[in-house]
């Protein structure tokens, strides 16, 4: 007979190995069941000998709950959960609408229910330890942990398996029968890979036997005789599928064929190589590194082995380039008072022209590294730093490293200043100095000479140290003075001398290998104030308009270091004509040496700051706000105490400021005071002299940019996992960011130039640059540079994506310019199908 009831905790549940959670709807000291006459009859206790424990016997503790309702076979030991109903049982949690628990046959089974429009809902969420997933219904054995599945959805890493019939055993791996894999996350995915066969091995990979493409739910004839997909937590090695195509210029291509070693979630390398039939090849070797709290960098080298066109061909060419570039940084929690970081970025000057690059890396025209490390002493104004630099022009061809540099810096003190200041500060308390002390050794060179001997005994090196001694206070209240004496001292293993050769009646120079010293000194003293003046408006909106004047006066002095004395500057016979020529010794040093002549200088300035109050109506009355008409417009110039001619210097004339917050303006010119000769060279004459023009322009230049974007949705901080972090900032041109509506900018150039009575020369160039979100998943971006002079674009770039749920479409397009190409590709967005994509390009060599 059976019996069904309504029950709950107790010692017969304990006996079974139940417990049921506190609130489901049951009573707790007995178990009750109703019989069809509307008796009751109590139980207090089941026959079950629990005596002995065997292999068979549940050694946890089941624990359950539903929502609606739980029934019990007690003959045949069966428990009936329905709404809403869990189990745990050790790592296993599982829900669904109704489970059924047979005991005696340690079994679990799990289903969902449909509701009244015949939809299933409640379908069993199953989860073990790291492993869950979705089905239609589950059947699981509590003592050989194998279940079988109808129709489960699970995610395995990135990826995510639905399977018809599903089998799981001991070890959680599963074996699946007319199972699809995907990486979309859809229940009805965009696309999936199906097999007749798959076995998933738990945290170790996924095997298919022949599958093929389908795209929403349509089979494709992209077949494959197996597939093998990593399942691994943290990096896994494996190849990198090429994209292949042709090219008329180096002809049929494998780009990016390689190798990935995931060594550990700290390191990891990618070797990739592309290959031409034509004999072109190009080696990458790109490693990433990071170790929490502690550093992290990027280390990228690149070798290129070009050939173009034939052999026999007046066109031939063949080079060789290599490029490095390495990128790291130091957690400043490590070490709070040191830093170490690093940015190389070097090679040959043709290898962006030679390889495909990005249009801002083949326009560049300047390469530029830096390794530095720097010390901070505590408690102490001190700081020590070492560096290496290095700076390559690639159209001239010079390059300079400098390496290794040191700098010990002491900043400012005030030594005069009392403890324990008691009444005002006294004049001699605000004098401070510091300390810098520099040392330098570099070679400059071409960059084909770079590794030849004679670089090496180029070699140039020396050591500076500058002390400076200031200090400020008040002339008449609203006067600031402030005097000062700078102190150099230099010093250099080598110095340079000339000598005049009578056999050969020319100059010979000589490198002289002695220490050398060389001190210099000069004094100066400026004065400045603000001087205001404010207008204030009784209608309208303007409500005031305030002018801030800044003139400020200085005057330096030096006396003459080339006096014999010194012995810093020598004359020698420069010609057999008998003349004679003065050099300085350190002329060819690396800080040079003190300067030839007395100076005495007057140096003035005037800044203007012009701002205007603005009345504007608000919810709580009227608020006034202001405006900066002009920021800075400053005229400066000097005028040399001793010189016998020419005393006045040029002027220059500055102005920038921002309107609207978002126009901002800059110019700048140099404005001659002098006539000029014949040959377009100032002598000593005003131009005011000649034709009454009190000055003339001979430079200028004004830039105006514009800028328009949307402000950024706020950020949710768990968007982006760290690892996904990571990635975007190693590799920032994938990264898409539709957080932000549109970000766009243009820009207007003008040059002038006009030497003596020369025509004039003027460029002007616009540029514009931006991208814009057409919808929630389009987006454009663009680079372009037009020049007015010449009436055409110098170079354009536009960039389009579209994002597709688990695929995304790129397409760059260079138009026309140096690097005319395009290149359009469709691809998986997930990293375990990174190579499901189509490509399609056109690189610019072959134009």
């Amino acid at each position: 007979m059976l019996l069904f009831q309504q029950f709950v905790v107790g010692s017969e549940a304990d006996k079974l190995g139940l417990s049921v959670l506190p609130d489901s709807t049951v009573t707790t000291d007995s178990i009750q069941v109703p019989l069809p006459d509307s008796t009751s009859i109590r139980i207090d206790s089941l026959n079950a000998d629990t005596s002995q424990e065997s292999d068979e016997v549940i050694k946890s503790k089941i624990k359950y709950h539903a929502k609606d309702s739980i029934r019990v076979n007690l003959e045949n030991e069966i428990v009936y959960l329905y709404g809403e109903a869990t189990v745990d049982y050790e790592d296993l949690h599982l829900e669904a609408d109704r489970i059924v628990i047979d005991m005696q046959n340690k079994e679990l089974f799990a289903e969902g229910t449909k509701d009244s429009t015949g939809l299933l809902k409640g379908s069993p969420n199953f989860s073990q330890a790291e492993q869950k997933f979705r089905s239609n219904s589950i059947r699981y054995n509590f003592q050989t942990k194998k279940g079988r599945i109808n129709y489960v959805i699970t995610q395995e890493g990135e990826g995510y398996i639905h399977g018809e019939v599903v089998k799981k055993d001991q070890d959680n791996n599963f074996f699946i029968k007319n199972g699809q894999y995907t990486t979309c996350n859809l229940d009805t995915p965009h696309f999936a890979i199906r097999s007749n066969r798959l076995k998933v091995i738990n945290k170790s990979k996924i095997v298919t036997g022949p599958a093929y493409l389908t795209l929403e739910q349509i089979p494709t004839p992209i077949l494959i005789p197996f597939g093998f997909f990593p399942n691994k937590t943290g990096r896994s090695s494996g190849v990198i599928i090429p994209a292949f195509g042709e090219s008329a210029q180096r002809g049929f291509y494998f780009q990016n064929l390689g190798y990935y070693f995931g060594f550990s979630d700290y390191f990891d390398l990618a070797l990739t190589t592309d290959l031409y039939t034509k004999g072109s090849y190009l080696i990458d070797a790109t490693s990433s590194y990071k170790k929490r709290y502690k550093y992290s960098g990027r280390l990228q080298l690149n070798y290129a082995y070009t050939i173009n066109s034939e052999k026999e061909l007046p066109d031939y060419s063949l080079t060789e380039d290599f490029h490095i570039n390495w990128m790291h940084s130091k957690d400043s929690k490590t070490s709070p008072n040191s830093t170490f970081s690093a940015s190389v970025n070097a090679g040959t000057s043709n290898y962006y022209r030679n390889t495909i690059s990005s249009v801002s890396n083949y326009l560049t025209n300047t390469l530029q590294s830096s390794i530095a490390y720097s010390y901070k002493f505590p408690e102490l104004p001190m700081n020590l730093s070492a560096g290496i630099t290095h700076t390559q022009n690639t159209i001239t061809h010079d390059i300079r490293i400098s390496a290794p540099d040191f700098s010990f810096n002491i900043s400012r003190i005030t030594p005069f200043k009392r403890k324990n200041a008691i009444g005002a500060q006294k004049w001699y308390e605000k004098i401070g100095t510091s300390l810098s002390l520099n040392t330098i050794n570099y070679i400059e060179t071409k960059d084909s000479l770079l590794f030849t001997e004679s670089s090496i005994d180029n070699l140039k090196n020396g050591a500076k140290a500058f002390v400076p001694i200031s200090t400020s206070f008040n002339l008449l209240k609203y006067i600031n003075f402030s005097p000062s004496a700078n102190f150099t001292e230099r010093f250099y293993l080598r110095t340079t001398q000339y000598e005049w050769n009578t056999t050969t009646n020319s100059v010979d120079t000589f490198e002289v290998e002695k220490p050398q010293q060389a001190f210099e000194y000069n004094l100066s003293a400026g004065m400045s104030t603000r001087i205001y003046g404010m207008y204030q408006f009784t209608k309208g909106p303007i409500t005031a308009l305030r002018h801030v004047m800044t003139p400020s006066v200085s005057i330096t002095y030096r006396p003459d270091f080339g006096e014999a004395k010194y012995g810093y500057y020598k004359t020698i016979q420069s010609d057999t004509a008998g003349n004679t020529k003065t050099y300085s010794i350190f002329q060819n040093s690396v800080y040079g040496g003190p300067s030839n002549g007395r100076y005495a200088n007057l140096a003035f300035s005037l800044d203007n700051n012009i701002e205007m109050k603005i009345k504007t109506n608000s919810d709580t009355g009227d608020v006034t706000r202001k405006v900066k008409l002009l920021e800075s417009i400053r005229i400066s110039g000097g005028y040399n105490l001793i010189a016998d001619s020419m005393n006045l210097s040029v002027f220059n004339l500055a102005a920038r400021t921002t309107m609207f917050d978002k126009l901002s303006l800059n110019f700048n010119s140099t404005l001659d005071p002098y006539a000029y000769d014949e040959n377009n060279l100032d002598y000593d004459k005003y131009q005011y002299d000649v034709d009454g023009t009190l000055l003339r322009l001979t430079n200028a230049n004004m830039s105006m940019n514009y800028s328009l974007n949307k402000t950024k949705k706020k950020e949710n901080p768990g968007k982006y996992s760290q690892e996904e972090i990571d990635y975007i900032n190693q590799h920032p041109e994938e990264f898409v960011d539709f957080d932000i509506p549109f970000n766009m900018s243009a820009g207007y150039t003008l040059t002038y130039t006009k030497r003596g009575a020369l025509n004039s020369d003027v460029n002007q160039s616009l540029s514009f640059n931006g991208d814009l979100n057409l919808t929630s998943y389009w987006k454009i971006g663009f680079n372009t540079w037009y020049d007015l002079s010449a009436g055409k674009f110098t170079n354009m770039s536009l960039n389009f994506y579209r994002d597709l749920h688990c695929w995304e479409m790129r397409m760059n397009w260079i138009p026309f310019g140096g690097q005319e190409s395009y290149n359009f590709q469709i691809n998986v967005k997930s990293s375990i199908l990174q190579d499901l994509k189509l490509n399609k390009r056109k690189d610019f060599y072959d134009n």
